[in-house]
Order: C-alpha cells, then sequence, then structure tokens
C-alpha cells in the first residue's frame, strides 16, 4: 500500500467503524473512492483525518465519521432519488451515487459547484446533476426518497421535510453550537414524519 492507502483504510478502521458504521455497502462505498481527490490542494494532507476541511466559500466538508453514519442512517437503495443540500467538493456526492440511483446536488455557490464537477468527473461520476440552487428554494413538490443536508439549521426546515416520498429519509443536523442533534426524520404519511437522534454533534450553518 503507498500512503494514501494506508490512510484510506486507518481512517476506515480507525475512525468510521468505530463510530457503529458497519453497513458493508457503505464500507465498500468509502473504501473505493479516494477522497483526496475531492480536496483543495492546500487541505490533501487532512483528507483522511477526522476533521471538517474548509471549501471554497466558507464551507466545509464534513468529518468522515459524520459521512459515514450519514450514509448508513439513509439505508440507500440502488433505484432512490437523492437529494444532496449544500455542495462540499464532490465526495459525498460520489458516495451518494454509488449507493443510489440519481443524485441532484444543490448550493447557492457557483464555485463550490464547480469544483465538485471537475472532481466527479475526473474520478468517472455522472449520476450526479449539479444546480445553483439555495436551499430555502427547494421545492416542496420535487420529492426524493433520500436527502442530505450537509450543514446544520437552526430547526429543520418545512420544505426538507415535504420534499420526501413517502418513506423517504432526511439526515439533518438543527440545533445551536456547541450541542446539535443529527437527526434521521422519515415520512410515514401527507403530513406526518417520524424524527429519530442519532448523535450529538457541531456543524457549521448550511450557507445559503
Amino acid at each position: 500500500m503507498n500512503s494514501a492507502e494506508v490512510a484510506k483504510s486507518n481512517m476506515i478502521l480507525q475512525q468510521i467503524r468505530p463510530w457503529e458504521v458497519l453497513d458493508g455497502r457503505v464500507l465498500e462505498t468509502l473504501a473505493a473512492l479516494d477522497r483526496v481527490d475531492f480536496v483543495a490542494d492546500a487541505y490533501k494532507g487532512l483528507a483522511y483525518a477526522d476533521c471538517q476541511i474548509p471549501v471554497a466559500g466558507g464551507a466545509r466538508m464534513l468529518p468522515p465519521t459524520i459521512e459515514g453514519r450519514m450514509l448508513q442512517a439513509l439505508a440507500l437503495e440502488a433505484d432512490d432519488e437523492v437529494l444532496e443540500v449544500g455542495c462540499a467538493g464532490g465526495y459525498l456526492s460520489a458516495c451518494l451515487a454509488r449507493l443510489a440511483g440519481r443524485v441532484t446536488v444543490i448550493d447557492c455557490s457557483a464555485e463550490r459547484l464547480d469544483f465538485a464537477r471537475r472532481n466527479l468527473a475526473a474520478a468517472g461520476i455522472d449520476a450526479v446533476e449539479l444546480r445553483e440552487l439555495a436551499p430555502a428554494a427547494i421545492d416542496a413538490n420535487a420529492t426524493y426518497d433520500a436527502i442530505a443536508v450537509t450543514g446544520s439549521c437552526a430547526t429543520v426546515p418545512d420544505n426538507f421535510r415535504r420534499a420526501l416520498k413517502p418513506g423517504g429519509r432526511l439526515f439533518v443536523v438543527a440545533g445551536q453550537s456547541p450541542v446539535m442533534e443529527a437527526l434521521l426524520i422519515t415520512r410515514i404519511g401527507d403530513d406526518a414524519w417520524s424524527t429519530q437522534s442519532l448523535f450529538e454533534t457541531d456543524l457549521p450553518r448550511l450557507a445559503g
């Protein structure tokens, strides 16, 4: 193994698995993708560290542990339609695309979207649509099987909940710093959702 492969293996074995990420498909996806290819040159040395990595425009890439828990919690199927809210280099987008069907990524920053687009193209991943759109503009009539939110919200926006299909799952971090909750919200009816608290964390606010 070269140093990057060792770092990736250590990320999975020493960071992600101890965080109770045991789903085989998720672990295979994390092993198949080179996270370093989705990180800006100045931060490639941090690609496999359990930290938030800066992305253009003040956004941050989620730590690998949270990415792993998110992917596991969403329990994606091969034909799921997924919405990723907030773009951070394209790594999570690539993971979602390997686990699900079509992935739509929205972000209010053209710079972040362009960076992710280049990274995804270099990785040969084409099942991702990137759109410049603010989270507040998510159309509740365009429903998804799963929604992954890459930054925190003070409270869960109603349009996020309503953009779920029946049985759809939403992963979002909500609350006030320094203690926020990672939540899995599942739509169980026309006007009914169940909420499961997964763990405590602290993330920057979702941009836009």
